[in-house]
C-alpha cells in the first residue's frame, strides 16, 4: 500500500540487531532531531499531520516503525519486545543518524516506551513529550497482576497474556472490521470493563462514532497489519510484567522537560500523580478522545512547537 504523496517514503534501516522501516524528513534541518513513537495497534502514519509541521518548524523528524509493525522486523520471541530491546531500538536510531540525543514524542504505547527511554537512557533525551498515557508509576504488584486483580481476567491486557495467540488470530481474520471500528473520533478505543473489548470491535458489524481518516488513509493501516498480523504488537503488551521487573532498580524520576498530553474524551484516566515522578511536567487537555494527534492534528501540533520553542527544542 503506497502512501499518499506529503508522506515520506521510506526505508529499511538497521539498528539493533532489527530492520525498522523508518519515515524520515527533513534531513536539512540537521541538528534538530526529533523522534515520533506510535502506539497500539498503530503505524508510523499515525504521525502524518505532524510531520509537515516539525520539518516546516526546523526540525529533523524520524518517524519508525517499531519492531512487530509494518515492514519493520518482527522477532519471534516474546522477550524481543521487552522495554530493554524497544528502548535500545530508539538510542540506535539516533546513533544511526549521527545524533548524541533527541526529543522523542510518543502516543499510548509509544508513549510508555518514551517513558521507559527517559528512564533507562536519560542522555539521549533532551525532551519528551506524550500524548494519551502518562507515566506509570511501578508500584509493588507487577503490572498484569494488577490489573487482573482489578478488572478480571477478560480485560484485554490480561486477556493477551494469559491466553496467548487467541486474540491475534481473531484480529487478524478481521482486520480491516476491527481498525474500521476501532479508529473512531471521541469513542473510548478500549473501554476498562469486563469484557474482551479488542474482540468485540473486531467482530462488531457496525461502528460506532465518526470515523477518524478516510478510507485511503485507513487502508494504509489495515494494508500493514494484513502484512505482519498482530503478535508482534501484541507482544509488548506480552513483556509488561517483564518490564515491571525490569525496571526494579531505575531511579524513577523523569528529569527531562516533558509536556503531557491528554485528550480530555479519553479512556485513560489522566494522572493525579504525575509532577510526583515528572517534576517538570506541564499538562494540556485537548477536547478529543484517544487518538489525539489523528483527531485534532492542528491543536496537537499548535501544542507541540510552542512547548518546544519555550523549552529550547
Amino acid at each position: 500500500m503506497s502512501h499518499p504523496a506529503e508522506f515520506p517514503e521510506p526505508t529499511l534501516v538497521a539498528v539493533n540487531g532489527v530492520e525498522l522501516e523508518v519515515f524520515e524528513a527533513g534531513r536539512e534541518n540537521a541538528g534538530r532531531p526529533i523522534v515520533l513513537c506510535h502506539g497500539w495497534p498503530e503505524h508510523a502514519f499515525s504521525w502524518r499531520h505532524q510531520v509537515p509541521a516539525l520539518v516546516a518548524a526546523g526540525y529533523h523528524v524520524i518517524v519508525p516503525n517499531q519492531r512487530g509493525y509494518g515492514n519493520s522486523s518482527r522477532p519471534t520471541e516474546v522477550t524481543g519486545y521487552d522495554i530493554e530491546h524497544l528502548t535500545g531500538d530508539l538510542v540506535a536510531l539516533v546513533d544511526h543518524y549521527g545524533y548524541d540525543d533527541a526529543a522523542f514524542v510518543g502516543h499510548d504505547w509509544g508513549a510508555m516506551v518514551v517513558w521507559g527511554l527517559a528512564l533507562l537512557h536519560p542522555n539521549r533525551v533532551t525532551s519528551l513529550i506524550n500524548l494519551s498515557l502518562p507515566y506509570q508509576e511501578r508500584g509493588e504488584t507487577p503490572w498484569i497482576e494488577l490489573l487482573e486483580a482489578m478488572l478480571g481476567p477478560d480485560y484485554y491486557f490480561v486477556h493477551f497474556n494469559r491466553q496467548p495467540g487467541v486474540a491475534d488470530a481473531v484480529l487478524e481474520e478481521n482486520t480491516h472490521r476491527f481498525l474500521r471500528n476501532l479508529y473512531r473520533k471521541n469513542e473510548p478505543p478500549r473501554a476498562p470493563e469486563p469484557g474482551m473489548a479488542m474482540i468485540d470491535l473486531a467482530r462488531a458489524e457496525t461502528p460506532r462514532g465518526e470515523p477518524l481518516m478516510s478510507d485511503r488513509e485507513l487502508a494504509v493501516f489495515v494494508s500493514a497489519f494484513e502484512t505482519s498480523g498482530f503478535t508482534g504488537s501484541i507482544n509488548w503488551y506480552r513483556n509488561l510484567d517483564r518490564n515491571w521487573r525490569l525496571l526494579a532498580d531505575v531511579d524513577p524520576i523523569i528529569h527531562q522537560p516533558a509536556l503531557m498530553i491528554y485528550g480530555s474524551r479519553d479512556v485513560i484516566p489522566q494522572s493525579e500523580r504525575l509532577a510526583d515522578f515528572v517534576p517538570r511536567v506541564d499538562v494540556i487537555s485537548l477536547d478529543c478522545g484517544h487518538w489525539i494527534q489523528e483527531e485534532m492534528p492542528e491543536e496537537t501540533n499548535h501544542a507541540i512547537l510552542t512547548w518546544l520553542a519555550q523549552h529550547g527544542g
